[in-house]
């Protein structure tokens, strides 16, 4: 125990790339942070299990998650020492990797992405290659919102931002939006609106989503650190999905605008798209990056040859 406390404050010492490490709380287990990509929501289930049902205490850690939001800067925190561990997705690694930000990912709770188009049924559309004479609002920073872009018509189709919530798509039934297939159709549903959900990975463009990652330099310097981390969330993730309640209370306290049955929702809608019978939770195959890869580049997101696939992951750790 001692001896890993003792490689998790190197970690979070040497990590930082010259930062100055924030005070470390006297006695105990030393702090390490795990940022988030969003709000706490059902998507970071297993991660505040990992918490609630004391993974990481057992691990003879003790984890601060950092919420997030629109657009935030995980890979940025992460790879200049801000943050030991983030949340984010595939395609967010492969773009940082092109951009020389050494983040490596760990465990994938997400094999199959929850991400959709949420359009108004009354448009009689139910596919994303029928989406037309529409306005949509997409971000602009996730590989998703290139690819569909670059590989559909999108005939008519006015895109503005993300405005981060369903306000608008109550208001104009011409109006279809980027979602989490349990999130956003859930809340606009049960204020009345008719949502159909039209899943992206069902267009074949589908990064593991919710992914936990570190730098090289952590997993090069303290392996069992970050293994004792891996190990923790992996534990959280199985727990959430089979008891979620009391980590749906704690997100629901952090997180007011999560009300209970939208969080028990979400765990349902869930549990297709993290547990894939005979595959380990958390696991990813090269062949999966290197698809993932491949559509970046002819979306033209990443240039041709500048990431190396198996350098973007790791499952070493899973336990």
């Amino acid at each position: 125990m001692k001896t890993l406390i003792l490689m998790l404050g190197l970690l979070f010492a040497l990590s930082g790339c010259g930062e100055t490490p924030a005070p470390q709380p006297a006695g105990g287990p030393e702090t390490v942070r795990l940022a988030l990509n969003w709000f706490p929501e059902a998507e970071h289930g297993g991660f505040y299990a990992a918490q609630v049902h004391g993974y990481f205490e057992k691990e003879g850690i003790k984890v601060e998650i950092v919420a997030g939001g629109p657009d935030a800067p995980v890979i940025q925190r992460v790879a200049t020492g801000s943050v030991e561990f983030g949340v984010c997705n595939a395609d967010d690694v492969l773009n940082a990797r092109a951009q020389q930000a050494p983040v490596v990912a760990l465990l994938a709770p997400y094999q199959i992405n929850p991400r959709c188009i949420m359009v108004h049924a009354a448009t009689g559309i139910t596919q994303i290659d029928q989406l037309q004479n529409l306005t949509i609002g997409l971000s602009q920073r996730p590989a998703f919102s290139h690819y569909l872009r670059k590989k559909f018509p999108l005939t008519g189709v006015k895109i503005v931002p993300y405005p981060g919530n369903v306000t608008q798509f109550l208001m104009d039934s011409t109006f279809a939006q980027q979602a989490y297939g349990f999130s956003e159709p859930f809340v606009a549903r049960k204020q009345g609106a008719d949502p159909r959900v039209l899943m992206v990975s069902e267009t074949g463009f589908n990064p593991y989503a919710s992914v936990l990652i570190t730098t090289e330099q952590a997993i090069a310097q303290h392996p069992k650190a970050v293994a004792a981390v891996v190990r923790a969330c992996a534990a959280g993730w199985e727990h959430y999905l089979r008891e979620p309640e009391p980590t749906n209370q704690q997100i629901h306290q952090l997180n007011p605008e999560m009300d209970l049955d939208i969080l028990a929702y979400g765990v349902e809608q869930s549990r297709p798209l993290v547990v894939v019978p005979g595959q380990p939770l958390g696991t990813m195959t090269l062949e999966r990056w290197q698809t993932l890869l491949q559509q970046m580049s002819e979306a033209e997101l990443i240039e041709a040859g500048a990431v190396k696939a198996e350098e973007a992951f790791t499952t070493r750790f899973l336990p």
